[in-house]
Formats: C-alpha cells, structure tokens, sequence
C-alpha cells in the first residue's frame, strides 16, 4: 500500500485499483486492568510508559472506507455515534476532514455489534448518517445483537448476514475472527497488490497484545477464543505480509506485522 494522503484524523492509501481510508471517530480511555495475564488469569499491569495515566489505557477508534473502481463505498464499522463518551463519535468530522461526502457509502459492514462500532449509523442530532446505504453487512450470529438495539430499528431491513468466506464485493470476503463478541467478523481486501486484514476487535491494547499475544481483555466473550484468533492471525499476518486494520490499533491502525523475541511488532503505515 502507497500513502496518498494524511491529516490530523485521516489517512488515505492506494492497492492496486482500490482507496483505503482510515479514518479516526476518537478515542476513549478504559480501565487499565482490563488488560489480563491470560484466559483465567489475573489482571496485567501495563508498564507505565503504556499507560495514559495510572489507572487509564487509551483505545483509538478507527473506522475503514473502501472505494474500489465499480463500487459504492464500503465503511467498516462506523464508530459510535453520540451514544459514548465525548471524545468519540468524530467520524463525520473525519470524513469531513477527509473530503469525503457520506452519501457515497452504500454498505456499512459491522465486525461486531458493539456501541463503538455501529452506533455511528445515526448522528448525533439523530439523522441517518448515510443517506444512500443500502447494506449492511453483519455476521449470522450478529445479528440478534442489532436487533436488541432498539434505536437501530430503522436500520433492520438492510441487514444482510453473512458466514465465513462470503464475498462482499470482488475481491473482498467475511472472514470469522472468533472469541471477541458474538459473529465477530473480520473483512479481507485482496487487492491485486496487498492483502488487507480488517481484523476488529482482535487487539485493544497493541503496545502489549503484539509482544504478548496472550494477553487478554476482560470484555473478551470467551478470552480462551480471542487468544488462540490473536495468536493465528499475527502467525498468518507475518507469515504472508499482510497488511493489519485494526479498530483499536493507534490511528491511522494500519501497519505490518514482524517477529520480534518471542512475539511480534507492528511496523506502522504511516
């Protein structure tokens, strides 16, 4: 992938035919000790460097946009809208930063139903944010999820489940990252050039998670899962080059993954 361009809350890259966007909704500050030895174990304490403060981790939320030559734009996860703290819900700045019009954004494909991600479907004054969304792409086992969002009701008759393997769009496919959440799903882009992994939820706190892929997180549906999902895709991720997108890694959340001792390291894009 070619940097193209990059602001404040916006990164853009060109693969082969495609425009990948990163673009950031904010950040918000989770407690420290969610962070866990291990499935079972107790808590890990992060070494002061990694820390906002004592007791605070800061999680960046990014959100991704795929145009592709023939292709209404795909937005992966669209942040969290006015339902969270203040210092989320930017994507429409972003965007805004980034020139981009949200009405060229036909689908909307969820890795997870958690607030961060989805509830940026509705602004915060309470519009729709994409006026021409036709899809939204979800996981099978997703689903019930969104439905028990009542605000989101008038998003249901677009939903459009999918299973590991499905092709969203040429050259772009659902692949299952189990452990997280319910249907936690991530989406590859093979672009010609680059394969992409939009990997969710798989790591909340990169400083530890790349060097100790066993490290777990304490909203991890089942931490034994989401350990064993981390520790396949950094193997697969180094192994083949590909390049990472993450919705926690520290923005633009882009970068490649090499060994490093026992572990690994991001090599950011940018």
């Amino acid at each position: 992938m070619i940097v193209a361009s990059q602001s404040a809350n916006a990164l853009s890259c060109t693969s082969g035919s495609w425009k990948i966007w990163s673009l950031s909704d904010g950040h918000v500050d989770m407690p420290a000790d969610l962070l866990r030895r291990g499935p079972g174990l107790g808590k890990y304490t992060l070494p002061e460097s990694s820390r906002q403060e004592p007791s605070l981790v800061r999680l960046s939320v990014n959100c991704f946009l795929l145009e592709g030559a023939g292709n209404s734009g795909v937005l992966i996860d669209c942040g969290a809208g006015g339902q969270w703290e203040p210092s989320l819900g930017h994507l429409d700045s972003a965007m805004a930063e980034a020139g981009i019009d949200p009405s060229s954004i036909g689908v909307v494909a969820l890795t997870h139903t958690h607030l961060d991600h989805l509830n940026g479907l509705i602004t915060r004054d309470g519009r729709v944010a994409f006026a021409n969304l036709s899809r939204i792409v979800i996981a099978h086992d997703a689903v019930a999820g969104f439905v028990d969002q009542p605000h989101l009701e008038r998003f249901r008759h677009l939903l459009a489940p999918v299973r590991d393997g499905d092709q969203l769009a040429d050259h772009l496919a659902a692949l299952s990252i189990p452990g997280h959440a319910p249907g936690h799903m991530a989406y590859v882009l093979d672009s010609g050039e680059d394969r992409i992994l939009f990997c969710g939820d798989v790591f909340h706190v990169p400083a530890a998670q790349f060097a100790r892929p066993e490290l777990t997180w304490a909203y991890d549906l089942d931490q034994s899962i989401a350990c064993a999902t981390r520790i396949n895709l950094l193997r697969e991720a180094s192994n083949t080059r590909a390049w990472l997108a993450g919705a926690h890694m520290a923005k633009p959340g882009i970068g490649r993954v090499v060994e490093e001792g026992s572990g690994y390291t991001l090599l950011p894009i940018a």
